[in-house]
């Protein structure tokens, strides 16, 4: 097992590798994934972290970003570079794969109720 140096990381990617996320394609979005940042020279500064189901199923395959704490949704894995690109030129709010920013009051999902979503505005004011 390798043992990454991670002293000049500045994102770090965790891909959901539960079960809902595994059937939607979450193997071939990872490994696509770490095959962009690998092709660009960014594997010093993206590490992609597999987890365990990270809990919005509905949206799978999903991923959260750190340290901005930026969750995206149905990943499709074609479109690894360009969610890479996204994520580096700070535009990834604009993708159609932004799902929800940690702290703020709407989340952009289909699943999620207009009751549920609405509750959520009302607490954050």
């Amino acid at each position: 097992m390798a043992v990454k140096d991670l002293v000049y990381t500045e994102k770090c990617l965790f891909v959901c590798c539960g079960g809902s996320c595994m059937k939607n394609g979450a193997e071939d979005v990872i490994q696509n994934i770490r095959n962009y940042i690998k092709e660009v020279n960014l594997d010093d500064k993206y590490h992609t972290v597999r987890t365990r189901c990270i809990g919005r199923c509905d949206d799978g395959p999903v991923a959260m970003f750190s340290p901005d704490n930026i969750w995206l949704r149905n990943i499709d894995s074609r479109d690894c570079p360009s969610l890479i690109e996204s994520i580096q030129n700070d535009s990834i709010r604009d993708s159609k794969y932004f799902l929800y920013k940690m702290g703020e009051p709407i989340i952009n999902s289909e699943s999620i109720p207009t009751k549920y979503r609405r509750k959520i505005k009302e607490q954050s004011v």
